[in-house]
């Protein structure tokens, strides 16, 4: 049902910049019919453009990611992609009048067993601060992807980049290499003496 109606849509979809706000309330409402947590992202128009199925962070939704872009016609003028995708370079991100950029935030990566944490040092955040924290989740998801945010870390903790250093800590943009490097140690059977 929603690829038809993608489908029948795809000009209006492809040249979304002329009626924004109501294109994008309109396939708001599609997707939520899919499932309730479902969100999308556009690429840049050339030839083509990307069109991303999120399921905005949140795990239960990722079935229903999978399945509907499992079920994605062939469109010509259309990438489908399943869950926001890495992105390079890491750009600032704004919601409203708060705006990231990704200069001004510090990580550390923390292990227990072979699960990953991470602890972001970002100016001025506090506990109260949901925009600001909202912000930090998509950079996480623009430098490791949607997937690996939500199946590869588990504790993220948010701390005032103001806070004394108890761990090293790293500039953000060398995440995504470091991740990959610890993520591969973990993933890696034990050698055999």
């Amino acid at each position: 049902m929603f690829w038809q109606w993608f489908d029948a849509h795809q000009d209006e979809l492809f040249e979304f910049e002329v009626d924004q706000e109501r294109i994008f309330d309109e396939l708001s409402e599609q997707l939520i019919r899919v499932h309730p947590n479902l969100t999308f992202e556009f690429g840049p128009k050339t030839s083509w453009r990307e069109f991303v199925i999120s399921a905005g962070g949140i795990r239960e939704a990722f079935p229903a990611v999978t399945s509907l872009q499992a079920a994605a016609p062939k469109l010509d003028r259309w990438r489908i992609t399943a869950f926001r995708p890495r992105r390079t370079p890491l750009n600032s991100v704004q919601i409203g009048d708060t705006c990231l950029d990704p200069s001004n935030v510090e990580f550390s990566l923390l292990i227990k067993g072979s699960s990953i944490g991470i602890q972001l040092f970002i100016p001025g955040v506090s506990e109260k601060d949901v925009t600001l924290k909202q912000i930090a989740y998509l950079m996480l998801d623009e430098a490791l992807g949607e997937y690996d945010v939500e199946t590869k870390i588990g504790v993220i903790q948010m701390l005032p980049r103001e806070s004394p250093p108890t761990t090293r800590r790293y500039p953000f943009s060398e995440l995504p290499s470091l991740f990959d490097q610890l993520a591969s140690t973990l993933a890696s059977p034990p050698i055999a003496n």
